[in-house]
């Protein structure tokens, strides 16, 4: 019998590991109704994200640090307290007009580019002209050269995009020592995914508080990594009454393969909750937040969520919006041939579908 490594440091025993995640807390294994296995689902995957015990959050206590009056929209840099363990800058778009508006929270990719985070949905303003040009390059590479958070805004979003630890403002972390970082925050209690979604948690109370939002209307929108925080934020969070999730939604039995990039680790640990996976599949988690509009889009050429896995977990997610009579609130697309990425057409149906179900 062989106990020992496999490629992409997987145990050779991993087949045999993966058999016993039965996933026990799936909405299709339980036997109450549905508020009570939303209840508990979520407190278990808040157990999840090993936060330490202590005092309520800090007030939010907004300063703005600079404001750029733009056509139809007024961008601000804006300084709060994130957690009670410090404060942090984000980029906050105002449509000009009567509010309150709709909103939208904008949450960042990965993509192994630390230099930049909310530049990388909010087209900076000022300062760092290195940033702008890695920007600029960025949007042109991943999101058909626009810039998604002034987008939205130009249509009367408020906007908000908020650096994560390591990126931009809060970096730049280098790529070899994400591993580093999680295992130093995990013997100090926590986690770096807990604490990420944390922090996504506060910045999303953080902007249905403003007096320009519509507290009723306020979505979250991610590309990649932030698609994975947007769907998880939507079932976590009250605030957040719709998600956009684009290029991040597969099952976990087709993504811990050999060969799968996760299992580099790296990147992985921002969505990494230890214990999580033995209660729910990702798919399960994200069905927390039904009967909320949702939206779910991946590409039909993108290596790292094969549509094999994808079309597993939309089946799972159909299956719960649908035994909520909400069927109608949950949309899932694939597009053919495109890969990994959040190029113009998928960004005009996003568009769209945010006035429906958010502006609407």
């Amino acid at each position: 019998m062989n106990c020992g490594i496999t490629e992409r440091v997987l145990p050779s025993f991993h087949e045999r590991l993966r058999e016993e995640l039965t996933f026990p807390l799936a909405w299709e294994r339980y036997t109450g109704d549905f508020p009570a296995w939303r209840a508990e689902a979520r407190a278990v995957a808040g157990e999840s994200l090993l936060q330490p015990a202590g005092p309520g959050p800090e007030p939010f206590a907004p300063v703005t640090v600079d404001e750029h009056p733009e056509g139809p929209y007024t961008a601000r840099t804006v300084e709060f307290a994130l957690s009670r363990y410090g404060r942090a800058r984000g980029s906050l778009l105002v449509p000009h007009g009567t509010g309150p508006f709709p909103a939208v929270l904008v949450l960042h990719d990965h993509g192994g580019e630390f230099t930049i985070g909310r530049e990388k949905a909010v087209r900076p303003r000022s300062g760092h002209p290195e940033r702008g040009r890695r920007a600029r390059a960025w949007a042109d590479r991943h999101y058909g050269g626009r810039f998604a958070g002034d987008e939205l805004a130009a249509r009367g979003y408020v906007v908000l995009a908020v650096d994560t630890l390591g990126w931009g403002d809060r970096g730049p972390l280098a790529y070899e020592d994400q591993q580093a970082l999680a295992a130093n925050l995990l013997q100090l209690g926590t986690s770096l995914a807990g604490l990420t979604a944390h922090e996504d948690i506060r910045a999303a109370a953080f902007l249905t508080s403003l007096p320009e939002v519509d507290s009723h209307r306020v979505a979250a929108l991610g590309f990649s990594m932030g698609g994975y925080r947007a769907w998880q934020l939507s079932a976590l969070s009250d605030d957040i009454r719709a998600a956009v999730a684009v290029c991040w939604m597969t099952c976990l039995r087709h993504m811990l393969v050999p060969g799968d990039n996760t299992l580099r680790g790296q990147s992985a640990f921002f969505m990494l909750h230890p214990g999580l996976n033995r209660h729910l599949d990702i798919p399960d988690v994200a069905s927390i937040a039904a009967p909320k509009p949702a939206l779910f889009q991946a590409g039909g050429a993108d290596r790292l969520f094969p549509p094999a896995g994808v079309t597993a977990a939309y089946r799972k997610l159909r299956a719960v919006w649908e035994s909520q009579g909400a069927g109608d609130r949950l949309t899932t697309e694939i597009w053919p041939g495109v890969g990994h990425s959040f190029g113009r057409g998928m960004q005009e149906a996003v568009y769209g579908w945010l006035d429906r179900w958010v502006a609407g």
